[in-house]
């Protein structure tokens, strides 16, 4: 697929070619699938510029358990997407639409959905109805993976985790007073959803031992962490202008008292550049590269330094697309 990142390609460092990145995100051909989902959620949710999903369907290679079968890559890649889409749907219901009613029903799809509610106070019947039909579409993929059932109940847990996450980010910023960095540290990396974008891997895995799943979810942790972080330093000025103070660096500058919540944007961006805060996890995620690289897992089913490898593609993907996503 033109524009898609090569699962064997070196990262290389983080000064290298983000234009280069860019354009791979450019060339990126997205399946007609996709296409007219995204159309229709600019119609039932709001616009969101092509490029996040290009963003994401061309780097899903870059970070794919590396045991996953070339045979079925390009279905476990659309399926993701369209997972993409869901929990990116119910974030912007969360972020952008303060539309509480509608996701509380739309957050019950993958674990309860014949509680779901079209006729509860409140909920935006559009939205919702097209929340549902991503979730189907993500069902119906799994259904014809090999491994499906064996792993289904451990995805749907993670995708609640990523939904909790979700929910813990508006109490944040409906409670400002909560923000605490040792909080957002542990809820802020599930929304990355690296678990069950890993449980799709594995449903379409037939070579994977589950006797390693507990290893497995170890190295999860340590990389959602890192993905977390590429996401804070990239995407925290944005979120200020939106009243979102849910990024690492704001609540470091928050619990520093270096800025507060009444302050104006441009000037609390100005004193959280002027403290190095954003060099501080920039650190911290080089860190944390090294101890994933050089931790020893008991994992024989796939190379995991290409899996850890792949994060410093994710990295520089992060950083080469800011404003952009």
């Amino acid at each position: 697929m033109p524009g898609r990142i090569s699962r064997h390609q070196s990262a290389g460092d983080l000064g290298g070619d983000y234009a280069g990145c860019i354009e791979s995100v450019h060339k990126t051909e997205l399946p007609q699938s996709i296409i007219e989902l995204s159309a229709e959620y600019d119609r039932c949710v709001g616009t969101r510029d092509e490029f996040l999903w290009k963003w994401i369907h061309g780097l899903f290679d870059a970070f794919t358990l590396p045991c996953v079968p070339s045979s079925v890559l390009d279905e476990v890649t659309t399926t993701k997407t369209v997972f993409t889409m869901y929990i990116t749907a119910l974030d912007d219901l969360t972020d952008h639409l303060g539309d509480e009613a509608t996701f509380e029903q739309a957050r019950r799809l993958p674990h309860a959905p014949e509680s779901v509610r079209y006729d509860a106070p409140g909920v935006d019947t559009d939205i919702l109805r097209f929340a549902e039909t991503l979730w189907n579409r993500v069902t119906d993929r799994l259904t014809a993976a090999p491994r499906y059932e064996e792993h289904l109940d451990v995805f749907i847990f993670d995708v609640r985790q990523a939904l909790n996450a979700m929910e813990y980010a508006r109490v944040l910023n409906d409670n400002q007073e909560i923000a605490n960095l040792a909080e957002s540290r542990h809820h802020g990396p599930f929304n990355m959803v690296m678990f069950p974008y890993a449980g799709i891997d594995l449903m379409w895995t037939p070579s994977f031992d589950r006797q390693e799943l507990g290893q497995l979810r170890s190295l999860l942790l340590d990389l959602q962490r890192m993905a977390r972080i590429g996401n804070w330093i990239t995407t925290w000025k944005r979120e200020l202008y939106e009243d979102d103070y849910t990024a690492g660096v704001v609540v470091e500058a928050l619990e520093r008292g270096l800025i507060t919540v009444d302050d104006d944007p441009e000037r609390a961006i100005a004193r959280i550049d002027e403290s190095g805060i954003v060099a501080q996890f920039e650190l911290e995620w080089e860190t944390r590269y090294a101890d994933a690289m050089s931790r020893e897992y008991d994992i024989e089913s796939f190379d995991v330094r290409r899996l850890v490898d792949g994060m410093r593609t994710v990295m520089e993907y992060h950083v080469a697309s800011y404003g952009q996503k």
